[in-house]
């Protein structure tokens, strides 16, 4: 056994909870994408403005 399997189970184990009990959707590993954040635009944007958000709410809370 390799040093990090162990948390990659656990981190899998997560992922299937999310997806599996609570809907989420996954967005897969984006360790090694340019400008790689917590937080992605577009789809929090998309995410928010489905849900009733102004433009400028989507704003604020992107850029706070």
């Amino acid at each position: 056994m390799t040093i990090g399997q162990p948390e990659r189970a656990t981190q899998n184990r997560v992922i299937a909870l999310f997806m599996d009990e609570l809907g989420y959707r996954y967005l897969g590993d984006k360790i090694d994408l340019p400008n790689n954040s917590n937080i992605q635009e577009a789809l929090i944007t998309e995410y928010l403005a489905k849900n009733g958000y102004t433009p400028a709410q989507i704003s604020m809370q992107i850029h706070f």
